[in-house]
C-alpha cells in the first residue's frame, strides 16, 4: 500500500507542477528524491555513550537503523582524532521518505513552541532545503524521561529540482508551512 503523501503527490502535485512550469513528461516533473536527517555529536569525544543514544533515538525517529559518522582527519584544537565518532545520521528513500515526510509536516512541526512556519530561505540553489531543529522532543516517538541530552538534528530533503523556486513550488503543495 503506497504512502499517503505519494498518493496526494501523484494525484495532485504531479498535475498542478506539471501546469505551473509548463513540463512535457510527467518524468521532468520535480519530486522527492531522499531525506537524511543528521545528528552531530561533537560531546561525543568526551562522552561515548551519548553516540548510543543518538543512534537509538535516530532509529525511533525515522524507522531505520541511524550509521555513526567519524572524524576524517585529526583536529588538536577541538581534541579530535582521526576515526572517532562524532555524529550519526539516516538517509531515507521510499516508502519510509515519504511516511517520516508525513510525520514531519503534520505532527512533529506543529508540536513547535511558538511555531509560525518554517523559512524559505534555507534552499541549497539546486532545489534541496534543510531544516534545523535544536531539540529531538519533539518528536512523538521519543521518550522525555529516557533522554539523558537534548539534542539537535538537521533534516535535509533533497528533492529532483533544478531551481530553488521548482523546490519550493514542490515543497509547498505537499504540504510544508512556510512563512509568509
Amino acid at each position: 500500500m503506497a504512502a499517503r503523501l505519494l498518493t496526494h503527490y501523484r494525484n495532485q502535485v504531479l498535475p498542478a507542477l506539471k501546469e505551473q512550469f509548463n513540463y512535457t513528461s510527467p518524468l521532468a516533473v520535480p519530486r522527492l528524491a531522499k531525506i537524511t536527517v543528521n545528528i552531530g555529536l561533537g560531546e561525543a569525544t568526551q562522552n561515548p555513550r551519548l553516540m548510543e543514544g543518538a543512534v537509538q533515538e535516530l532509529g525511533l525517529i525515522t524507522g531505520q537503523r541511524g550509521v555513526i559518522n567519524r572524524a576524517k582527519k585529526s583536529i588538536s584544537n577541538f581534541k579530535l582524532r582521526q576515526g572517532v565518532a562524532i555524529g550519526c545520521s539516516v538517509t531515507l528513500r521510499g516508502q519510509r521518505m515519504y511516511e517520516f515526510f508525513d510525520r514531519l509536516v503534520n505532527v512533529t512541526l506543529p508540536r513547535v513552541r511558538d511555531f509560525r512556519g518554517v523559512s524559505a530561505k534555507s534552499f541549497d540553489g539546486r532545489g534541496n532545503y534543510t531544516l534545523g531543529l535544536r531539540d529531538q522532543l519533539i518528536f512523538p516517538e521519543i521518550d522525555y524521561a529516557k533522554v539523558e541530552k537534548s539534542k539537535g538534528m538537521n533534516v535535509t530533503i533533497g528533492t529532483t529540482a533544478r531551481t530553488d523556486a521548482e523546490g519550493l513550488a514542490l515543497l509547498k503543495l505537499m504540504g510544508m508551512p512556510f512563512r509568509n
